[in-house]
């Protein structure tokens, strides 16, 4: 069984998404603010967190830093705050997926049963029998290790499925729609930003110069694709 770990500081929107949680047959595990989180974080084995921004003391942008040192978990944040920078600012922080309030708890349901099963898969392919090399950049599918020049890189699970899907297109340039898709595995809709932070940070880790990138190019007007060398 899949555990959710759930901060907000309204006791409300905590009380109602565990129900709707243990609707769904997953263990609950409640916090109230960023501090909470993260000792829970620490202390069980949590599969997804749904987390708000706006909290006092430690708040949910500076938790997901916080949890993003040691922890690849999925975060879903919560903010009443809907516009596109809001949401930006989110996913750059190491959020996984972005909610707004008020909020449909079923399609809440829907993106915290998406996110799990990438977590537990790793975006899941069906061919794994070789390991995925271009120049000094190596993914492993079975350990689901990627290394840099030998060095470990460390990738939430979103950008573990986006990296794992154009590596195993190497060469070939994939939409925004197409990466969306095939790693949030739902419908792609109003998706290029959520996308592109995405992609911003798996630079930032696997390039040297991110402003200049030797794996992960972007075709304008058309998408991404990982350099074969």
């Amino acid at each position: 069984m899949y555990t959710v770990l759930i901060c907000d500081d309204d006791k409300a929107i905590l009380d109602s998404l565990e129900i709707y949680l243990h609707l769904e047959g997953y263990e609950v595990i409640k916090a109230e603010n960023g501090e909470e989180a993260l000792k829970a974080a620490q202390e069980n084995e949590i599969h997804c967190i749904i987390l708000d921004i706006m909290m006092p003391g430690l708040d949910g942008l500076n938790a997901t830093l916080k949890l993003r040192e040691t922890k690849n978990i999925p975060i879903i944040l919560l903010s009443a705050k809907s516009e596109d920078t809001d949401k930006i600012t989110g996913l750059s922080f190491g959020a996984d997926d972005y909610v707004t309030k008020p909020f449909n708890p079923l399609e809440l349901m829907a993106r915290v049963k998406s996110q799990i099963r990438r977590y537990v898969s790793l975006g899941s392919m069906e061919v794994r029998e070789n390991v995925l090399t271009t120049g000094g950049l190596t993914l492993d599918p079975d350990s689901k290790e990627v290394t840099l020049d030998g060095e470990p890189v460390r990738l939430t699970a979103t950008e573990y499925g986006i990296l794992e899907l154009l590596m195993r297109n190497m060469g070939r340039v994939l939409s925004t729609n197409q990466i969306y898709e095939a790693v949030w595995n739902e419908p792609a809709f109003s998706t290029e930003k959520t996308v592109t932070v995405h992609i911003r940070r798996i630079r930032e880790k696997i390039e040297i110069n991110p402003k200049e990138p030797k794996y992960l190019k972007v075709v304008w007007g058309i998408g991404y694709k990982i350099e074969k060398y």
